[in-house]
């Protein structure tokens, strides 16, 4: 499945607010498991002033993670926003990997997905092995509707072509 499962959760709004987080590199099963684990912690009790909010995470694939906050029952602010960003930065330190990469980009090739630093994959780019057809990850999606209809977008149609 090239899709994260929380795009069709029934219970979120489709306006649902979206964050996306790459890892630096693959994470092991072991690291994969663990890190949800935490965050499955870090969303029951995440807060925006003292209010709690409905919000799910998912590792998806072993390179992403994925936050989410159904505003519609409280909305999330600066501050909690702030929570979640501290989160993953003591999960990079704990496990030794930066989750907040935003420099590896990635498409779909064969039907898979592969990850690359953003200098390889303008490599990619310049070689043709990435085309104007070629299906991209799009990182910037910002709700649950745009994860579940825009998560992967043509080369061509994305933010990608501009970075590259």
């Amino acid at each position: 499945m090239l899709t994260p499962k929380i795009a069709h959760l029934p219970d979120f709004d489709d306006a649902s607010r979206v964050w996306v987080y790459v890892s630096a590199r693959p994470l092991s099963q072991a690291e994969a498991e663990t890190l949800q684990e935490a965050i499955d912690d870090f969303t029951e009790r995440w807060t925006a002033h003292n209010r709690a909010l409905k919000a799910v995470g998912e590792v998806f694939a072993r390179q992403f993670v994925l936050l989410m906050v159904d505003e519609s029952q409280a909305g999330a602010s600066g501050c909690s926003i702030d929570q979640s960003v501290h989160f993953l930065e003591a999960m990079s330190h704990q496990m030794g990997v930066d989750l907040l990469e935003r420099m590896r980009f990635g498409w779909v090739e064969d039907g898979r997905l592969h990850m690359a630093h953003r200098d390889e994959f303008a490599e990619y780019v310049r070689s043709h092995r990435i085309g104007p057809s070629t299906l991209v990850v799009n990182t910037l999606v910002q709700t649950k509707r745009d994860l579940r209809e825009r998560w992967l977008v043509s080369f061509d149609q994305s933010w990608h072509q501009r970075v590259v």
